[in-house]
C-alpha cells in the first residue's frame, strides 16, 4: 500500500492503537526539568495491581501487541515486575522508559530473563553536566550504571533515549558512539511544552538552524528511532522515517496512573481526557469516545493551506501548538520555516495552558552513589 494512502487509512483510525502509553505512576524519584506528566509524587488514586493485571488482560484480548510503559518512574512501583511478567504471559509486549537509578545487578538479570521487553534508559546529555542540568545531580552516573548492569547481564540490545534540547541536538555524534559503545539502538524524541516542560520550553527547545542540522543528521541515518517525534521537519525535503503525521485518537493514546485516557501521550489536559478505564474499559474508550471519534473526522489546514509543505509536515504536533498557546489550525510553533514563532509574536499569549494535574516534588531531587 503506498505511503500516502497507509496514512489517510490511519488517520482514520484503527480497531485498535498501534502505540499505547500507559503511565504506570506519576511517582519519581527524580525532578526532570522538561518532564511531559510534571511526575515526582504518587497518586493515591493509581490503578491497584487487581486492575492493572484487568487492564492488561484487556489490551491482550484487543490483540495490542505492546505497550509502552512509564511514568514517573515505572520501576517505583512494587508490583512493576508482576504487572510486566503478566503482561508477556498474556504475549502482550513491554516496552519501558526508565531513568535507570533501580536497576541494580539484581534487577539487570531479572529483566533478561523475561522475554518480548524492550527497554528505553532514558539521558538528556551525552556527558553528566549536560545531562544533569536536565535530569538531576548524579543521574547521569546512575543510568550509565544501569547501562553497564544490562550489559554485564546479558540484556541484549536495548535502547537510549534521549529528549532533543539545545544542548543535546549539539552532541548527536556523541550519543551515537555512545550507543554504539554498548551495542545499543539510540533513540530520539522531541522535547514538548507539557507539564514542567511548558516552563523551560523557551529556553530549551531546539532553534531553527537546529533542528535543520537535526533533521540533516536523522535523514542520512535511518536507523535512528525517533516515533515519528520530528515529522514536522519533513517539510525540509525528503520525508523521515514513519508515519510522517499526529497520530492522536487515530492511531495512539495514553492511560494515565489513574486509569484517565488521553488522546495524545503528550498532552495530558482535560480538554484531551477522552475517558476513564475503570469506567467501561479501555476499548469502550478508544472505540466510542466522542473526543477520539472527532478527531478521526478529516482536519482542515488552517493557516498552513497555503503552504506547499502541508502534505509534507500535517501542520505539525498538537501537544506543541496546545501548550504554546496556539490553535489547532495554526502552524507548528516550531514549523521549518518560521510560520509558528510568526503565529506567536502575532498572537501575544500571556497565558498559556499546563497540563491538568501536577504531582511535581515540592523540593529539589539529587542522587546519591548507588550500587
Amino acid at each position: 500500500m503506498p505511503e500516502s494512502s497507509l496514512r489517510d487509512r490511519f488517520e482514520r483510525g484503527l480497531a485498535a492503537p498501534i502505540c499505547l502509553t500507559w503511565e504506570l505512576t506519576y511517582a519519581c524519584n527524580l525532578a526532570c526539568t522538561h518532564c511531559l506528566s510534571s511526575s515526582g509524587r504518587r497518586d493515591p488514586r493509581e490503578l491497584t495491581t487487581s486492575e492493572a493485571k484487568k487492564l492488561i488482560d484487556e489490551i491482550a484480548a484487543m490483540q495490542i501487541f505492546y505497550v509502552n510503559i512509564g511514568g514517573g518512574e515505572p520501576m517505583v512501583r512494587r508490583d512493576f515486575f508482576e504487572l510486566v511478567e503478566h503482561a508477556v504471559a498474556q504475549r502482550v509486549g513491554v516496552k519501558f522508559s526508565t531513568n535507570g537509578t533501580r536497576i541494580d545487578r539484581a534487577a539487570a538479570e531479572r529483566l533478561a530473563r523475561i522475554d518480548y521487553l524492550d527497554i528505553q534508559v532514558s539521558i538528556d546529555g551525552a556527558d553528566a553536566a549536560t545531562n544533569d542540568r536536565i535530569r538531576g545531580r548524579g543521574s547521569y552516573a546512575a543510568a550509565r550504571r544501569a547501562m553497564d548492569n544490562l550489559r554485564l547481564a546479558n540484556f541484549g540490545q536495548f535502547k537510549i533515549s534521549v529528549v532533543m534540547t539545545r544542548d543535546s541536538v549539539e552532541q548527536l555524534d556523541d550519543f551515537e558512539a555512545l550507543a554504539r559503545d554498548y551495542g545499543a539502538e539510540l533513540r530520539l524524541t522531541r522535547l514538548r511544552p507539557s507539564g514542567r516542560g511548558a516552563d523551560v520550553w523557551n529556553d530549551l527547545h531546539p532553534t531553527l538552524d537546529q533542528g535543520r542540522a537535526l533533521y540533516r543528521w536523522l535523514l542520512a541515518r535511518p536507523n535512528v528511532l525517533t516515533g515519528d517525534s520530528f515529522f514536522h521537519l519533513s517539510a525540509l525535503g525528503n520525508p523521515l522515517e514513519g508515519l510522517n503525521l499526529c497520530g492522536a485518537g487515530r492511531v495512539v493514546c495514553l492511560i494515565d496512573p489513574v486509569g484517565d485516557v488521553y488522546a495524545c501521550p503528550f498532552v495530558i489536559h482535560d480538554e484531551f481526557l477522552a475517558g476513564n478505564v475503570r469506567e467501561n474499559g479501555f476499548a469502550a474508550v478508544w472505540s466510542d469516545g466522542e473526543l477520539f471519534r472527532s478527531l478521526r473526522e478529516p482536519t482542515s489546514p488552517g493557516a498552513c493551506a497555503s503552504c506547499g509543505s502541508y502534505d509534507a509536515c500535517r501542520g505539525g504536533c498538537m501537544a506543541a501548538k496546545f501548550f504554546t498557546g496556539l490553535e489547532m489550525t495554526d502552524p507548528d510553533p516550531e514549523c521549518v520555516f518560521g510560520h509558528g514563532e510568526r503565529a506567536l509574536a502575532t498572537k501575544q499569549v500571556a497565558i498559556r495552558p499546563h497540563s491538568t494535574p501536577d504531582h511535581s516534588r515540592r523540593v529539589s531531587v539529587s542522587l546519591t552513589s548507588r550500587s
